[in-house]
């Protein structure tokens, strides 16, 4: 069956947030995650929407998704920043990422932003595999912050 990459739209958000927890349980951390669909809904088509996605879909069935929003470098400028990007783990591997991550490249060039940014786990050998297909850069030296509200 073939696989349909596309906007997403409200009505996708369950089945996003069903993978956003199936990433979470892979980097062992689904205790973490205390987004709903609700939130999602508000925050992504409210008023002012905060963030977009893609999905990737086969039949009705959404398999992966890359979530993306923007940001500003006071030395880059406009910025997509690649918040998520999930393939459920029975499609891994059949190319669902390439196209996600393809279409979110696009998007950035679109709205003209001067590159993407986005995290990985220094464990995870299969994502810094694949982002290093792209000659992707890997900083050093840099400590990511939070702080929780």
């Amino acid at each position: 069956m073939e696989v349909n990459i596309r906007e997403g739209i409200a009505e996708d958000l369950p089945q996003v947030l069903k993978l956003v927890k199936e990433l979470a349980e892979y980097e062992k951390a689904l205790h973490e995650v205390n987004n709903s669909v609700d939130k999602m809904e508000e925050d992504g088509f409210g008023e002012h929407p905060v963030f977009g996605f893609f999905v990737a879909e086969k039949g009705a069935t959404i398999i992966g998704i890359a979530l993306y929003y923007y940001r500003y470098s006071t030395w880059k400028g406009k910025r997509i920043y690649l918040e998520d990007i999930v393939v459920t783990q029975s499609e891994r591997g059949s190319g669902i990422g390439k196209q996600l991550f393809d279409a979110t490249i696009r998007k950035g060039k679109e709205t003209n932003c001067t590159g993407m940014m986005w995290q990985v786990l220094d464990w995870n050998e299969p994502a810094i595999n694949f982002y290093k297909k792209y000659g992707a850069r890997f900083d050093n030296g840099w400590l990511n912050c939070h702080l929780d509200f």
